[in-house]
């Protein structure tokens, strides 16, 4: 069979590639292990669990596995780490990924494993900005530890590798630092699903199975590991814990790393922009209205800094993150502050799902009774969890060109400059939420534009088009992706008069039929033919009558034949774990990958069926946090 694999140039062996550890060289260890050598001299069990302060991470080696079995590798993640893709089949390759390959010798030196500090908020409905939120206190990484930092020699970009599963750390409290078989196949396929559709995401570059570790659940399961990567796994969390502990030279440390290492300096942050919170929105479309940093001047009293600028980078960047998942009807499913990126990666992956039939109240957690994390609600949680960074950032950002002074740095706010400092930086994280509404607003049209086929924009659209559908999908409980992919393959004539709209409604409904109260086959073709005949004078519009082919070529690029939903994970699952189906993995790695494809060389039945209608009863699936 034909698998995805890209070309070697300029890729590398293992042994050759770059490797670096600037994490552990420029934030603070664990003080109780505050070197590689004493942590490498302790014993595991003594590391923790406990509380960590005054760090961002301890330094901890993975558990060495008894055996060991890779089951999947993600060409696509080779390629982006600069590997060659046969570096898969070397014992180094398969040591590493294992967590079985780490041979400290402390006359040499070197890089070091370390897990992280931070810790979370779990947020109460009805959802309001400013309310506190339920505080969990410590989290970390209970059972992910990052070996070092890749740098990719084609394009500079720099990656921290992590095993997931590979032990405890001082932040597994009472878990055991494992992961199950189950939920690492879930996170090793949709991770590189989500790269593959374009959304901003954490990687997944193996699996390796675990057969002599046993891990208990909500039954025995057998244990595995996910080597996976991301540009920096810093999170809102991260922040959240130092705020709660008053650290503030640690947070201004942690911010200035951001900006520094993770966004690739200050002058690659947003410009400053005029203070006028009615041009927000204006600003986003428009770089005219940017101004140089030097140039900014103070207006209604608040005045940016180079904090304020980093708040807003991180607040655009998970602006667009969850507009993708909008447009493409994916679901986080936990999406508390410690699982939400500050580079606006999706993130840290348990209960998710893909749209299935399109409702807005789907929420794909079991536990998640109150709907916080349903589709709905997934921007306004995002921004929940943003205004927690703005106050955990807030001394720095409502300091404004006072953010340097020597006392101000060196001793805090003084009684008498508090109210206007926090004033403004709530003026600040106000103005950031418009901005933040602004780029999601953008970026959501842009996406649902592309996967509509249009290539200009109206304002009209939205509601004639965009609103209109997501009703009608809801109404008559049709597939949100499945919708985008079968419009994909429409011509014009198809849909040219009101007798043949209304008849190629059906490619749009179930196997059973449409759902939905109080509609009969007639009305709902009706509604369906009504929505394709204002499409098609949008296509008219936008391409004119014969660039059906084009079109058609555009649009398939961007809306996906399939996508690794629920049923077929669990398929997987149960294939791989039950039966002993290895090759599966790799099936449905190459499908993932390359998603717009109309097929794959591969078992067309087996194909068909995995992006055909989703069973009836294995439709919207839950699974719990340990999924």
């Amino acid at each position: 069979m034909t698998l995805y694999v890209s070309g070697t140039n300029g890729r590398v062996s293992l042994a050759e590639l770059s490797k670096s550890n600037v994490f552990t060289s420029k934030l603070p260890p664990d003080p109780s292990f505050e070197s590689p050598e004493i942590s490498h001299r302790a014993p595991r069990e003594a590391l923790g669990p406990r509380l960590v302060k005054g760090a961002l991470y301890t330094f901890v080696r993975p558990e060495p596995a008894e055996e060991s079995e890779l089951l999947g590798v993600s060409p696509k993640a080779m390629e982006d780490l600069g590997l060659k893709y046969e570096e898969r089949l070397t014992p180094q390759f398969k040591a590493l990924v294992s967590g079985n390959d780490f041979n400290w010798n402390e006359k040499e030196g070197g890089i070091y494993p370390w897990a992280q500090c931070y810790g979370g908020k779990l947020h109460f409905l009805p959802i309001k900005v400013w309310t506190d939120g339920s505080w969990a206190g410590q989290l970390g990484d209970g059972r992910a530890i990052s070996l070092f930092e890749i740098t990719n020699p084609r394009n500079n970009i720099r990656y921290e590798l992590q095993l997931k599963g590979a032990g405890r750390t001082p932040y597994s409290r009472f878990a055991d630092g494992k992961a199950v078989l189950r939920s690492s196949i879930r996170e090793f396929i949709v991770s590189e699903a989500l790269s593959a559709l374009g959304i901003p995401t954490t990687r997944a570059l193996s699996i390796t199975l675990l057969p002599q570790s046993k891990v208990l659940r909500e039954r025995i399961e057998p244990g595995a590991i996910v080597a996976r990567f991301a540009e920096s796994w810093l999170r809102i969390g991260t922040f959240d814990l130092l705020r709660a502990r008053g650290d503030r030279n640690l947070i201004r440390q942690l911010a200035t790393f951001t900006a520094e290492e993770v966004f690739r300096g200050w002058d690659a942050l947003p410009a400053a922009v005029s203070l006028d919170k009615d041009q927000i929105s204006g600003a986003v479309d428009n770089p005219a209205r940017y101004v140089p940093w030097d140039q900014v001047q103070e207006h209604q009293g608040v005045q940016e800094n180079r904090f304020a600028r980093l708040y807003r980078e991180v607040a655009r960047r998970n602006a667009k993150t969850v507009a993708a998942w909008q447009a493409y009807g994916f679901m986080n499913g936990v999406l508390n502050t410690d699982n939400t990126s500050i580079c606006g990666l999706s993130l840290d992956y348990g209960p998710f799902a893909f749209m299935d039939n399109f409702d807005p109240q789907y929420t794909p957690n079991h536990d998640d009774h109150l709907l916080r994390y349903s589709y709905k609600n997934q921007p306004t949680v995002i921004w929940w969890n943003l205004v927690r960074l703005g106050e955990s950032l807030g001394e720095l950002i409502g300091a404004g060109d006072k953010v340097d002074d020597e006392a101000f740095v060196k001793y805090g706010l003084t009684e008498e400059a508090t109210p206007n400092v926090y004033q403004r930086a709530e003026d600040i994280i106000e103005r950031t939420g418009n901005e933040f509404r602004a780029v999601f607003l953008n970026e959501y049209k842009r996406l649902m534009g592309k996967r509509l086929g249009l290539r200009s924009r109206k304002d009209s659209d939205f509601d004639i088009l965009f609103s209109e559908l997501l009703d009608m999908l809801e109404s008559l409980e049709l597939d949100f992706n499945h919708f985008f992919r079968r419009l994909s393959g429409l011509s014009l004539k198809d849909i040219e008069t009101k007798e043949k709209r209304e008849q190629m409604a059906s490619i749009f409904f179930h196997t059973e039929g449409f759902g939905g109260i109080g509609y009969t086959d007639e009305s709902a073709r009706r509604r369906v033919g009504n929505w394709l005949d204002r499409w098609r004078y949008r296509i008219i519009e936008d391409w004119g009558h014969d660039c059906d082919h084009e079109r058609q070529e555009s649009m398939k690029n961007i809306n996906p034949k399939f996508l690794p939903r629920g049923w077929i994970l669990d398929e997987v699952i149960e294939l791989v774990e039950q039966r002993g189906d290895r090759d599966i993995i790799e099936r449905v790695m190459h499908m993932t990958l390359n998603p717009f494809n109309d097929e794959w060389g591969l078992n067309r039945d087996e194909e068909e069926r995995f992006c055909g209608d989703v069973p009836r009863f294995k439709r919207a699936m839950v699974c719990s946090c340990s999924s």
